[in-house]
């Protein structure tokens, strides 16, 4: 109850009463006036909600993607931790001490940098996490001192490459989004909708009982806010701010790494 609760608040918020108090507002000033219309249904369908379900498909497409980056980053991840640890003939090193050390830098790093949309510090941390690509690299290398033949090396070396192509798909979802024009557009008409449509709900009073009249703007305002309100929770999937959002644990991810 208490989950249902929170997913709840999390698409009914204050644009939601805002946005319905002003409906309201301009049904009661229509009606009032004697000011109405009957405006297509359709509209709203063409103009608004298949542009909102649109975006909201295509978020929910990139946060799926994000989902299998991030199970490939960290899949090669693990898979070179095993490689640093079981491969090697001499075990008299701390190579796998160094890769568990690495990827819980950049597991820990990638949460910093994702998690924010506007960070003053992307560029610094960006450059910190290819310095640790680069120390894998480095570190690599070094397998050959230890017993580890040259096309096993290669082998880990095509990890690292992996790492970072998974990163970067994970960057580019994250920095590329629902086109910018698309989502002001469908704010513009969310919000004015239920306003501007203040004659046509006002033309529809004596087709409801008594206390029923404000219903329909009521019912408006409610659904066109929340599918606003559930685009803009999917349009970061790493931000941990909706309930569907990607939580990236640099803990959990080298729990079991010993």
């Amino acid at each position: 109850m208490k989950r249902i609760f929170r997913s709840f608040s999390s698409i009914i918020n204050y644009k939601t009463f805002i946005i319905t108090a002003l409906a309201l507002i301009s049904t009661y000033l229509c009606f009032h006036f004697g000011f109405t219309a009957k405006f297509p249904d359709m509209l709203v369908g063409v103009a608004i909600v298949f542009p909102v379900v649109f975006s909201i498909g295509s978020a929910y497409t990139r946060r799926e993607t994000a989902l299998q980056r991030l199970a490939d980053f960290k899949g090669h991840a693990v898979a070179l931790y095993f490689a640093t640890r079981d491969w090697t003939t001499d075990k008299n090193n701390d190579l796998p001490i160094q890769t568990k050390q690495i990827i819980l830098e950049m597991m820990t790093l990638m949460r910093d940098m994702f998690k924010s949309n506007h960070n003053p510090e992307w560029n610094p941390n960006e450059k910190k996490m290819y310095e640790l690509f680069s120390r894998l690299s480095v570190l690599t290398m070094e397998l050959r001192k230890y017993g580890v033949q040259s096309g096993e090396i290669s082998r880990v070396s095509q990890y690292v490459s992996k790492i970072i192509i998974a990163f970067d798909n994970m960057k580019i979802i994250h920095n590329y989004r629902t086109p910018i024009t698309l989502r002001t557009y469908s704010k513009v008409f969310i919000y004015i909708f239920p306003i501007i449509y203040g004659p046509y709900f006002a033309s529809t009073f004596h087709d409801y009982s008594a206390s029923l009249e404000y219903v329909m703007p009521v019912l408006y305002s409610f659904i066109l806010v929340s599918l606003d309100n559930i685009q803009d929770h999917l349009e970061n999937p790493f931000d941990e701010v909706g309930e569907d959002d990607i939580v990236i644990s640099a803990t959990e991810t080298t729990s079991f790494l010993s």
